[in-house]
């Protein structure tokens, strides 16, 4: 071992003392924002990877949109589902109408599904919570759970669905009654807007309430885990008949506004967080400079015995290096000890406060998700060691300049 690492691991952990207190307080200032990065960017994750699950779950990984109607969507089904990767294809249509429930109208969006493929694309069953999706049919319909509350309906229950055709018959002085539909269940997805005002019925139905005939809005595709949904979309669209003027989108580009967001959120907060671990850095920067002005002559007797101004240099970074490593992995052991017992912690929290109601009502959660990615625990770790060997510089630059005749008459 190289006495300049020797010395640095001899001045931070001196024979005899359990645990010096400098070294212990520079450790707990850089595992306190290593820790703090965890907790905070693991749970941005969580929420992300929850957020992008639910587009998937509830629109598929590509989806096929025309500019009008796809007047035959079976063909264009059968096209789409010989393309490499491509896993299931239903159709779906949708629009918004008034649905009445004790003379309470509200005026949610409406699906229509196709029950003989919807399942190879959509888990709807996943997210029914009271009925049963094998209970929908022509004369009945699917609530959202928080539409359902705010209107008061329950499964058995009697609705009224009308759709804007109704005002386009009047124009022609014909009647269309709305359609009386029985409540077959409810779901709960977990998304506030989804869950508040959503209505899902068979695609017979809604062609039936909008007057589409056979034609539908568009097709929703099932894609294997593995592959890019935007390179599967670019080979479907490149077998897309011309004739259908439809396009396939993946579920990325469809929703880059909001990932973009996402994305921006979460690398602020990681900057912000960061500021901390370079405090910390500060912090070290301060107590070895301290520790350079302590020990003038025990540094010019190292220059007097041959010790060159690099080696003298590298004694105090080394000290860096040695307290961003050990305060990343306390820090790494704080964060992830932490996340194990997260929603304990907010359970505790919300019992104590009362909010557990509100807090799934508005936010849509009972438990805390948390997801990091080997990318972001690397950026954390690199960034942590590479600050704290940073702060070792100034010391060591100072350390070096020392004339060690100077220094060894240093009082």
């Amino acid at each position: 071992m190289p006495w300049y690492l020797y010395l640095a691991l001899k001045q931070l952990f001196p024979t005899g003392k359990r645990f010096p207190f400098f070294t212990a307080i520079s450790v707990l200032g850089v595992a306190l924002g290593v820790a703090l990065l965890i907790v905070s960017i693991s749970v941005m994750g969580g929420f992300g990877r929850e957020i992008r699950r639910m587009i998937v779950d509830t629109q598929g990984d590509v989806q096929i949109r025309s500019g009008g109607l796809i007047n035959d969507p079976k063909a264009l089904m059968g096209i789409v589902a010989k393309v490499p990767g491509v896993l299931g294809v239903t159709p779906f249509a949708e629009g918004v109408g008034m649905l009445e429930y004790n003379r309470k109208p509200v005026f949610p969006a409406i699906q229509g599904v196709d029950l003989n493929h919807v399942n190879d694309v959509i888990p709807l069953n996943r997210y029914i919570r009271v009925g049963s999706l094998d209970a929908l049919d022509d004369d009945t319909v699917i609530l959202s759970s928080q539409l359902a509350y705010s209107i008061g309906a329950q499964v058995g229950d009697k609705v009224q669905i009308s759709s804007p055709l109704l005002i386009e018959k009047l124009k022609n002085d014909e009647v269309f009654l709305p359609r009386e539909l029985t409540v077959a269940g409810i779901f709960e997805i977990g998304h506030q807007q989804l869950d508040s005002n959503t209505v899902i019925v068979t695609l017979r139905r809604m062609q039936d309430l909008y007057g589409l005939g056979g034609a539908v809005h568009g097709l929703d595709v099932r894609i294997a885990a593995n592959l890019d949904p935007d390179d599967v979309a670019r080979r479907i669209n490149a077998v897309l008949p011309p004739s259908a003027n439809a396009a396939a989108r993946s579920w990325m580009e469809l929703n880059q506004d909001f990932l973009f967001v996402l994305q921006l959120e979460k690398n602020l907060i990681f900057i912000l967080l960061l500021f901390i671990v370079v405090v910390a850095a500060f912090s070290v920067t301060s107590s070895l400079l301290i520790a350079v002005v302590r020990k003038t002559r025990e540094i010019g007797l190292l220059g007097a015995l041959g010790g060159r101004p690099r080696e003298v240099a590298l004694c105090f970074c080394f000290q860096g290096l040695l307290i961003g490593v050990s305060g990343t992995l306390s820090g790494l052991a704080l964060g992830f000890g932490f996340l194990a017992c997260r929603n304990d912690v907010l359970h505790l929290f919300t019992r104590l406060t009362g909010s557990q109601e509100a807090l799934v009502r508005f936010y849509q959660f009972s438990n805390v998700p948390a997801y990091l990615s080997t990318g972001d625990l690397a950026l954390i770790v690199v960034s942590t060691i590479v600050i704290s060997t940073l702060a070792g510089i100034l010391p060591a630059w100072r350390a070096a300049r020392l004339n060690p005749v100077e220094a060894l008459r240093n009082e």
